[in-house]
């Protein structure tokens, strides 16, 4: 046990490890993000998604978790802003292929340079729907408050700076596993899709979050 009464450490970074190559929102986000706009728009993604993680480590620490665990109404709201943010991102990402299916390809470099500037999105855009996607779910919230006492012994001596160091360590650990899926997708880029596939995945992005947001919105509190 440490000095400030963390226990079984290696069992808490395979945890993490599981965890984060487990599918769902924030490894979905990091790799569309990756696929759209390379490696610094996954990186943005993936640091919006960490800082993300700082607030759910905070407010565990500091009893945030917990109201989302006994109150029905707090678990509520923050339910439903995450689903309907999901719902937003799905729609884009349809609207997105809509419009590549409207709108003829460029005839040359000039008019697809242009194109192309007109949809990226910056690296801020980014970094905030990554941490959007990941503050407004409450299954994180309650994850947080669930996992960490685990690795706490119960004669810690000081179990809020246990929860933040345990924290740390969570969103450490998650960053770098985001940074090295990041440049393992990244190379993907350079295979050139035809118009008609970029299309289907584009729309493929969109059913998945819109899925993402279906399960969210049916989540209930524990």
């Amino acid at each position: 046990m440490t000095p400030l009464g963390l226990q079984d450490l290696a069992l808490f970074s395979l945890t993490v490890l599981v965890l984060n190559a487990t599918p769902g929102v924030d490894l979905l986000f990091t790799i569309t993000r990756t696929l759209k706009h390379g490696v610094r728009g996954g990186l943005a993604g993936a640091a919006g998604i960490s800082a993300g993680c700082v607030v759910h480590a905070v407010g565990a620490a500091f009893g945030l978790a917990a109201l989302l665990a006994t109150s029905a109404a707090a678990f509520a709201v923050l339910k439903w802003a995450g689903a309907a943010y999901l719902l937003w991102l799905g729609f884009s990402a349809w609207r997105a292929a809509c419009r590549q299916a409207v709108d003829p390809a460029p005839v040359d470099a000039a008019s697809a340079g242009a194109s192309t500037s007109v949809a990226a999105e910056s690296p801020a855009a980014i970094f905030r729907q990554g941490l959007l996607t990941n503050v407004l779910n409450p299954k994180v919230a309650i994850f947080f408050l669930a996992l960490l006492p685990q690795f706490i012994a119960a004669e810690a001596p000081h179990k809020t700076w246990a929860f933040l160091a345990l924290g740390a360590w969570f969103v450490l650990q998650s960053a770098v596993f985001l940074i090295a899926l990041v440049l393992a997708v990244a190379p993907l880029r350079r295979w050139r899709p035809g118009a008609l596939l970029r299309r289907a995945l584009d729309g493929l992005t969109g059913l998945l979050f819109l899925g993402l947001a279906a399960r969210l919105a049916l989540t209930t509190r524990p």
